[in-house]
């Protein structure tokens, strides 16, 4: 987005060193409470791997042969549905093709060894993230069954009942998940006056101040534990809810614990944004990280340091200036002894903070990631907004005149 800033240089050592156990990044017990469901952070992660999956979605009775990788972002559940009925059969019901096929006792279905078979393995990682792909195949499932009971005929059923989910996936990610993480004033800007950086000269493509720093924020977010269950004990996501086994009934995800639902009590809260995390992240354990031969390579801060100084991010500071925001002072930024220009991803952090309360990213985070997200959708040729811009969403909904996250996920339940 920003081709002309050089790329920002720091000491490997000592920026490994604000990302390790107890370093600037290492929050401990990370218990404070935004004002945010905590929920969201986890719907950015399923947002993120759709837009990053590397093949183009096939159409229900699409030639085999049109299967091509690519790497043309779009907002389109390709993790859900992968290749199509043709393409990848094996997640598809074949007693009643139109539908995703489930897995026993309330799980993904999975192969002998407990491997899940979805279109895209990351959404496996952990209970919240497995929950979130059994949530999106059960509401496609819901869609073919109302669509049948409308009468549509088998033939379309597949491909009206994803068209359906994928819009109204579309809006909330629109309208619930970017006006709560950049706030309504700057969503609304992006939608009516278009990008200011992310200029595109053909297909969409995913940025590295997008990818590698901007939207790496929800690693702030996350807290050292969780309550999935009414009644339930509180888990941290890592160890205890890693995934890529099959799904402890303990572990599976009561949605209404996480995203705020009328009538029911206030949802747990996300941490604030603020460039700590909890020591679940500083601490990985080996079966997320692999065998490693530096200790701070356990820590998902570091990782998150190394590959912007790997992809040649510009600095914090450079991108403020680029972007007509006035850069942060060295209290705001409150990084200790730190000197010189701030890794763009930690900036965006301590930005969050300082001008977004810990709520929403601030001007240089969620411009980038206002901008990208928007425009996806935009040039999406399937989507709502290339197709059907004043179209609105058909399913119900907790209130009247919107509808969120929840209520995908109620639709699902």
């Amino acid at each position: 987005m920003f081709p002309d800033l050089a790329a920002a240089t720091f000491d490997g050592d000592r920026l490994l060193a604000l990302g390790m156990a107890g370093g600037i990044c290492d929050g401990g017990r990370c218990d404070a409470d935004s004002q945010v469901e905590a929920g969201q952070p986890f719907f950015g992660q399923y947002v993120a791997h759709d837009i990053t999956a590397d093949r183009s979605p096939l159409r229900a009775h699409a030639d085999i042969n049109v299967l091509r990788n690519v790497r043309s972002p779009r907002a389109n559940l390709e993790g859900l549905y992968g290749g199509g009925p043709v393409g990848s059969p094996y997640l598809f019901d074949q007693a009643d093709s139109p539908k995703l096929l489930t897995g026993v006792n309330g799980d993904l279905p999975r192969n002998q060894q407990g491997i899940a078979l979805i279109g895209d393995p990351r959404n496996d990682v952990h209970a919240f993230m497995t929950g979130l792909q059994l949530a999106f195949i059960r509401a496609h499932n819901q869609l073919v069954d109302r669509l049948r009971a409308d009468g549509v005929p088998d033939s379309d059923l597949f491909e009206d009942a994803r068209l359906a989910l994928v819009w109204h996936y579309q809006w909330v990610i629109l309208h619930d998940f970017l006006p709560t993480l950049v706030g309504n004033e700057l969503t609304a800007t992006v939608l009516q006056e278009g990008p200011r950086f992310y200029r595109l000269e053909g297909e969409p493509y995913i940025p590295v101040e997008f990818a590698d720093a901007a939207y790496r924020y929800g690693h702030s977010q996350i807290k050292a534990d969780y309550q999935l269950q009414h009644g339930g004990p509180r888990r941290p996501v890592f160890p205890d809810l890693a995934g890529f086994r099959p799904l402890a009934p303990d572990h599976a995800v009561e949605w209404q614990l996480l995203f705020d639902v009328p009538g029911q009590p206030p949802a747990q809260r996300a941490k604030p944004i603020d460039g700590q995390l909890p020591a679940s992240l500083i601490r990985l354990p080996e079966s997320i990280t692999g065998a490693v031969e530096v200790n701070a390579y356990r820590s998902l801060a570091a990782r998150d340091l190394q590959r912007g100084q790997g992809t040649g991010l510009p600095s914090g500071e450079a991108v403020a200036h680029a972007v007509g925001a006035k850069p942060l002072t060295r209290a705001e930024l409150a990084l200790g002894d730190w000197r010189g220009e701030t890794p763009l991803w930690l900036y965006i952090l301590r930005e969050a903070a300082v001008h977004g309360g810990g709520d929403r990213l601030g001007e240089v985070g969620g411009r980038i990631v206002a901008e990208v997200l928007v425009e996806i959708v935009r040039n999406d040729p399937e989507s709502y907004l290339a197709n059907s811009p004043s179209w609105r969403p058909t399913l119900p909904s907790h209130q009247p005149g919107t509808f969120k996250i929840r209520d995908l996920l109620v639709l699902a339940r």
